[in-house]
């Protein structure tokens, strides 16, 4: 079946994604400002036994004798970033590091300033370089060649749910070259938080956890405890972005991930909520796959949010197309159907006589 365009578009999570990577000069509040004068490190703090100058490019390095108790930073002391364009160049050699931005400058340590907030990580490995991570915070937020939605859970902590994929990490990681130059562009406009290495998508974030998403804070590089290691930068340039509106979610993009049954009626019983548990429902962009004790069904759904009550059209392996209706509300949906192929639910009673069954998940 070929999707509706309302479905097209929702399924344009992975074109937005890309899109939100480009550069913004359209929307640009100023020119673009180099922050490192390639001589000296005028404008930033750091250890100065760990940060210095070498071939016209900051260095960060730990040698045996300078071996760090906690993750140290040179912090840029131009000022907080909102929103922005950050591009630079990169070198590593063993160990990890990191380009801070929207952070804060925890203390001082005996090592130098520490620093906690977003950062675009990177590294000699092979698994970490490109995603986003949230340094003394809620930890990794995008894998490599995640498009994610951070959302507050109901236990105060919060849900990373995966909206699309930007391609395979080891695609992603061949594209990367051990220890000579890379180029990082990291973009935070509003909640979105896109990065990208030698031109390809690495990670993008939607944070939608208003008490722990940052709008602003400093900028900073990492060097992280362990083994002996070097990092450079150099071609540090910032553009300052005028404010975008928050983006908005399409329902598709919002049904994404894993549900679980709740509630559930049927011809004006309710049913067991023992049952009801067992089931378990996976959505990826318009496909479905929902699983219960002894079996389960696998398709394809069609939504149209202009409708009211909105409207789900089911078309599965066991039992062609369904008319439905659906109502989603944070991390609960609620769905109306004639099992057997009948008409359209009006509203999410079930009358005895009538088939419809409803049923309520909540977000795994």
């Amino acid at each position: 079946m070929n999707p509706s365009p309302r479905l097209a578009r929702g399924l344009a999570s992975l074109a937005l994604a890309l899109l939100a990577a480009q550069p913004f000069s359209g929307h640009a509040a100023s020119d673009e400002i180099a922050l490192f004068n390639g001589r000296n490190l005028d404008g930033w703090e750091g250890h100065a036994d760990i940060w210095f100058v070498r071939d016209g490019a900051i260095t960060g390095q730990t040698r045996p004798e300078t071996a760090l108790k906690h993750n140290t930073f040179l912090v840029w002391k131009g000022g907080t970033i909102e929103d922005f364009e950050l591009r630079l160049s990169y070198r590593i050699v063993g160990g990890n590091s990191g380009i801070q931005y929207r952070s804060r400058v925890v203390q001082q340590g005996a090592q130098g300033p520490i620093v906690g907030g977003y950062q675009a990580d990177f590294e000699a490995g092979t698994t970490y370089s490109g995603i986003l991570y949230e340094e003394r915070g809620r930890g990794i937020l995008a894998q490599r060649g995640q498009f994610t939605r951070i959302t507050p859970a109901d236990d105060g902590r919060h849900r990373v749910t995966v909206l699309g994929s930007l391609g395979r990490t080891e695609d992603i990681q061949a594209g990367i070259k051990p220890e000579q130059w890379n180029d990082y562009l990291i973009v935070a406009r509003g909640n979105r938080l896109t990065h990208l290495i030698n031109g390809r998508v690495t990670a993008d974030v939607i944070d939608d956890d208003p008490a722990r998403a940052a709008a602003s804070g400093v900028l900073a590089f990492q060097v992280h405890v362990g083994p002996p290691m070097t990092v450079q930068f150099k071609d540090i340039r910032l553009r300052h972005l005028a404010p975008a509106p928050a983006p908005t979610l399409s329902d598709l993009d919002r049904l994404a991930g894993e549900w679980i049954g709740h509630a559930g009626r049927r011809d004006g019983f309710d049913i067991p909520a023992d049952w009801l548990s067992q089931v378990h429902l996976k959505i990826e962009g318009d496909r479905y796959d929902v699983r219960w004790d002894d079996g389960g069904d696998r398709g394809t759904i069609t939504l149209d949010p202009s409708a009211s009550p909105k409207r789900m059209d089911i078309d599965g392996t066991s039992a062609g197309r369904v008319y439905g209706i659906y109502e989603l509300s944070g991390d609960q949906l609620r769905v109306a159907y004639t099992p057997e192929g009948g008409p359209r639910p009006r509203n999410f009673d079930t009358p005895a006589g009538s088939s419809t069954l409803t049923i309520t998940y909540r977000r795994k």
